[in-house]
């Protein structure tokens, strides 16, 4: 194997390791502050356990779940802030997944 390409899998993996480093400390503000959670760390979780959002035109974000019933995750940008309830749902929502599914982690 060529030395540069052993460096570049060192750095996906660790790339890795830091995405989920900061997506952990995003899980645990927002189960410690549902009401003072940014959009964006929102986005970034939701992409992270569901994949890229469904659609991302508006203000609203909808992100397809695996399981039956109401397959989806919908977040809202309100002024740059995610709303706490939406926050609550995908904190139960990733749960769900990890109990159900196994832990995408």
């Amino acid at each position: 194997m060529p030395k540069s390409e052993s460096i570049l899998d060192n750095d996906i993996y660790n790339d890795t390791i830091i995405i989920m480093a900061r997506i952990d400390d995003i899980l645990a503000q927002m189960k410690q502050n549902p009401n003072n959670v940014r959009f964006t760390d929102l986005c970034k979780v939701c992409e992270t356990f569901f994949g890229e959002p469904r659609q991302n035109a508006s203000s609203h974000r909808i992100y397809k779940t695996p399981w039956q019933g109401d397959p989806r995750i919908n977040i809202q940008n309100h002024k740059g802030k995610a709303k706490a309830y939406q926050v609550k749902q995908v904190l139960l929502a990733i749960e769900k997944l990890e109990v159900g599914h196994g832990s995408k982690k």
